[in-house]
């Protein structure tokens, strides 16, 4: 018995290796495609781009597999997608920008988080939604040090603070203040914290 649970955690820690090393020099080899990417940064394959050449990503990084990085196609080469420095992002997020959507310094995002500047338009009922484009375009900030739990939604406009903390399931369709604590969907101030020393670089 004591054989085979040594042998398990060599192949655990074997595994464990390999996958960060394949990591690192998945992130090392597409890092030149993106408008900026920081030193230490790393993208767990799989992960979904586009628009990369407009996503600019900070120092110490870590995007979560199965998340999906997207600026939407459009006019000019201005940073549309802003990943701060020390942001940690868990598996399955999407962060989506039509214009603006900035994450701030040491942000972190729980799994299944959706943060987008904009929505599909559905004004026309005889055409597929697929078909009709974007609608409700308006930037997003997320920021400093702010916590984002697991399946939260941000929707377009919105300007999280701060230092907040947003619950699981929340769905954000108005701006949270610095400090504040917001749950529900939609989403509403239920708590203030004392003063929360800011993120130094």
């Amino acid at each position: 018995m004591g054989g085979q649970r040594s042998a398990g955690t060599a192949i655990l820690a074997a595994y464990r290796l390999g996958g960060r090393a394949y990591a690192k020099a998945f992130s090392l080899l597409i890092s030149g495609a993106f408008g900026s990417f920081g030193a230490r940064t790393v993208l767990q394959p799989p992960v979904r781009l586009s628009g990369e050449k407009r996503i600019a990503v900070g120092s110490d990084v870590f995007v979560g597999a199965g998340s999906w990085l997207q600026v939407l196609a459009g006019d000019g080469h201005a940073i549309a997608l802003e990943i701060g420095d020390g942001t940690s992002i868990a598996g399955a997020c999407v962060l989506s920008a039509a214009s603006s959507v900035r994450l701030g310094r040491s942000v972190l995002l729980a799994r299944n988080v959706y943060i987008s500047d904009h929505i599909h338009a559905y004004e026309e009922p005889d055409h597929p939604v697929l078909d009709q484009g974007v609608a409700k375009v308006a930037s997003v900030e997320i920021g400093d040090g702010a916590w984002l739990g697991q399946n939260v939604v941000v929707c377009p406009g919105v300007r999280i603070g701060r230092g907040a903390v947003v619950g699981a399931n929340s769905v954000v369709v108005d701006d949270v203040p610095d400090r504040s604590l917001a749950v529900g969907a939609p989403a509403r101030i239920v708590r203030t914290f004392a003063d929360v020393p800011e993120v130094v670089s």
